[in-house]
């Protein structure tokens, strides 16, 4: 690995403007934008750094909008129509993209930022006791810092699954994986790992979380804009189901629905919960952006509006549109231009990155494949009672098997960075579509292009250990 990467995880990086802007839960940010890195002696720092995992999050290329389109361009619900909606995604779609392009190196480097962030909470030893505006109780202070760093954990399990996803050879014909940091080093070379290295460093990353995150408060699940201990599990459920270990997706799932903190969002307030900050009760874990931090022609809103509120580049496939009833709720998000305008309508809206809808469908998915199909059709059901138009539900399903849950998980999903990564998982073949969405090259899981290519600034830096991956120019 190389000074590429890690830079961005200097505290320079959390500037006053950078740490105004996580929304309203924002801590103070009177002190340190000056300090040099070294060690962090108050909650308050800590927290700094924990935030600031979230805004390099929230990017606009990572989960801002990007990384969650590219899910979509790639997927079999939805094309980018880039001929007439200012060439977004054009190279993606085409796969015809280079070791430069935008899309490959924007979500890498935020990516890795938010690693590099998560290092410095990680690997933190203060110079003395840790202090804290809010306690004087050394206990209280020590289960806040434990709860900050399995944040971290967190934040880099997440990451480096998504650096898996867009750049390990897993489904491209190879068996590399991704760099591994695990400490705050700017001037470190590092190698990729194998794709079963980065795996067991996600799976060490996320039992660290909840390790330091101990047992959930009650009220713990009000607070939407930071990982708590469902939003581990749920997150842990979205990964074990791409590993494909479904005995693990089953019982996380079932710890999530057993807690009762969460509902299905009723059908009347579907389109509107996306709208509704840190309150909708579906919601597990989202990222702050609001006004302060509106993300304007960046955003997703933009992507799937059209004028005056966007380019809606994003277009729902006519023949996916036509899979859902007439009475289904969401189909009303979906427009006679097919553009999906019911999900983030506003450019300010908080990203909702975990909703317990997902949650059930992982584990409708995981019970079927060697768990109970009695359960499978409870969770299955559970949605369908909160997707009608006219009497709020849907007709409960009276059987079920996977195809069935696939195609439950397009309409819930859609527009939400799913398409893509589930075909893959499932060893299905990925279609490639022109500007107007008609069909052309078919590739199978093993083609090369299926994964992206590591950036051009990485890969050119002199004695930087990164290899590039094969099927891309530079």
């Amino acid at each position: 690995m190389k000074k590429y990467i890690l830079k961005y995880g200097m505290l320079a990086v959390l500037s006053t403007a950078a740490l105004a802007s996580c929304s309203d839960d924002f801590i103070e940010t009177e002190f340190y934008q000056q300090v040099q890195q070294g060690p962090l002696n108050t909650i308050e720092e800590l927290e700094s750094f924990v935030k600031g995992q979230y805004v390099s999050m929230r990017n606009a290329s990572y989960y801002g909008c990007d990384f969650l389109m590219i899910g979509e361009v790639r997927s079999n619900s939805m094309y980018s129509d880039f001929a007439n909606g200012a060439g977004y995604y054009q190279t993606v779609a085409s796969y015809s993209m280079t070791a430069g392009d935008q899309y490959s190196s924007g979500p890498y480097m935020n990516m890795y930022q938010a690693i590099a962030k998560a290092n410095i909470v990680i690997n933190n030893v203060p110079t003395g006791q840790l202090t804290w505006k809010s306690s004087q109780d050394p206990a209280v202070i020590q289960a806040r810092a434990n709860y900050l760093k399995g944040q971290a954990y967190a934040t880099r399990a997440l990451a480096l699954f998504d650096l898996l996803r867009m750049f390990g050879q897993e489904y491209a014909g190879g068996t590399t994986g991704v760099v591994i940091p695990t400490t705050y080093d700017p001037q470190a070379k590092q190698a990729r790992s194998t794709v079963a290295e980065t795996r067991a460093q996600i799976e060490a990353d996320f039992d660290k979380a909840l390790t330091f995150m101990g047992t959930p408060s009650s009220s713990v699940h009000t607070i939407r804009t930071e990982i708590n201990q469902y939003g581990v599990k749920a997150l842990m459920s979205r990964y074990y189901l791409y590993k494909g270990d479904y005995a693990k997706v089953r019982s996380l799932v079932a710890d999530i629905v057993a807690s009762k903190k969460y509902s299905v969002i009723p059908a009347s307030d579907f389109s509107g919960s996306f709208s509704k900050p840190n309150s909708a009760a579906n919601s597990i874990f989202e990222i702050a952006v609001g006004s302060t931090n509106d993300l304007g022609t960046t955003s997703i809103s933009n992507k799937l509006n059209i004028a005056p509120n966007g380019y809606g580049n994003m277009k729902v496939l006519p023949a996916f549109k036509a899979t859902y009833v007439a009475d289904d709720i969401r189909a009303g998000v979906i427009s006679p231009t097919n553009v999906l305008n019911g999900k983030y309508v506003n450019s300010f809206d908080n990203i909702h990155l975990v909703r317990y809808e997902e949650v059930l469908l992982n584990g409708a998915e995981a019970e079927l494949n060697g768990g109970s199909i009695t359960k499978a059709l409870e969770y299955f059901n559970e949605i369908q009672a909160k997707r009608g138009k006219a009497s709020g539900a849907l007709p409960p399903a009276v059987t079920i098997d996977l195809d069935k849950v696939y195609a439950e998980r397009q309409k819930e999903l859609i527009g939400e960075g799913f398409g893509y990564w589930d075909l893959l998982r499932r060893g299905q073949s990925i279609t490639q579509r022109s500007a107007n969405g008609a069909s052309g090259t078919v590739r199978n899981i093993g083609d090369q292009l299926l994964t992206f290519p590591i950036p051009r600034a990485e890969i050119n830096v002199p004695g930087t250990l990164v290899t590039p991956n094969p099927g891309f120019g530079n």
